[in-house]
């Protein structure tokens, strides 16, 4: 009986998890099969699941109506300098949080926390305001400033975590060997660390990679655009252009994908077993 009730439950189980994992990349699949569509038959009568003609047409038509090799490379510089930086930043910031006392510390972390909880799109009218008056509208480096400012405080408390984890005795014992603090920081603890900075690197690094609502408001010339606001573009007042959009879209998912394969087992080892190794 008791077997019986554990099958069952087994049965179950399975159909949840297959029915949430239909939901889940159905859409993802709906989006490569548009992808493949020519443009005149993507809301052809009766709907198809499965292209009749495979067709790249929506993908030449990319990078031959529109310039999205620039905004590629827009993107990934733009993520790939955010990331870094911010993630740069947040070890330091959070190495001294978890391992120096001082009085302003409680409400450091608070603000930290605070900033999360403040959706972004209504910080847009001070941050343009500020852009405009530093001349750096419609320009990559000032984006890229935002970012980092916007990655930092998440960041920070996240790393902080890790820090915490790791006993005080291995930096010690560095230090007594000769070492700096700054020499026991990376040259005994990032190594250790690693896990958790490439989490925190991927999650910078995928935030910026897909941010809309400030690379919209200060981006304005093609030549400085993100792929998000380039994927904008392709919502007029009259139109919507779904070949073209899941083209870029398709194109846009590949380096995260790419990027979270190889990164999968620090990930993972950030996420389960933190900054400690035996």
């Amino acid at each position: 009986m008791i077997d019986q009730e554990t099958r069952t439950a087994k049965v179950v189980k399975f159909l949840f998890l297959g029915l949430w994992l239909v939901i889940t990349v159905f859409p993802l699949y709906w989006i490569v099969v548009t992808s493949f569509k020519k443009p005149g038959a993507i809301f052809s009568y009766p709907l198809t699941y499965w292209p009749e003609v495979f067709s790249i047409e929506n993908y030449l038509g990319l990078f031959s109506k529109a310039q999205f090799g620039t905004y590629v490379v827009n993107s990934l510089i733009v993520a790939t300098i955010a990331a870094v930086v911010a993630t740069f930043i947040s070890m330091l910031s959070a190495y001294v949080l978890a391992r120096f006392e001082f009085r302003s510390k409680g409400a450091i972390l608070l603000a930290f926390l605070a900033t999360q909880m403040i959706p972004s799109f209504i910080a847009l009218g001070p941050l343009y305001l500020l852009m405009t008056q530093l001349k750096l509208v419609d320009n990559r480096f000032g984006l890229i400033l935002i970012y980092i400012a916007v990655c930092i405080p998440f960041c920070t408390v996240m790393l902080r975590g890790f820090f915490e984890n790791i006993p005080d005795a291995l930096e010690e014992a560095a230090m007594i060997d000769g070492c700096s603090r700054f020499g026991a920081l990376f040259r005994v603890l990032v190594p250790v660390l690693k896990p958790g900075i490439v989490a925190a690197f991927i999650f910078n690094f995928v935030n910026c990679w897909n941010e809309l609502f400030l690379s919209v408001t200060l981006i304005n010339s093609d030549a400085n655009k993100t792929i998000p606001t380039a994927l904008n573009g392709f919502i007029t007042s009259y139109n919507i252009d779904w070949g073209s959009m899941s083209a870029a879209a398709v194109l846009t998912i590949i380096p995260t994908m790419v990027l979270f394969a190889f990164a999968s087992r620090y990930i993972v080892q950030g996420l389960t077993a933190g900054a400690v190794k035996g």
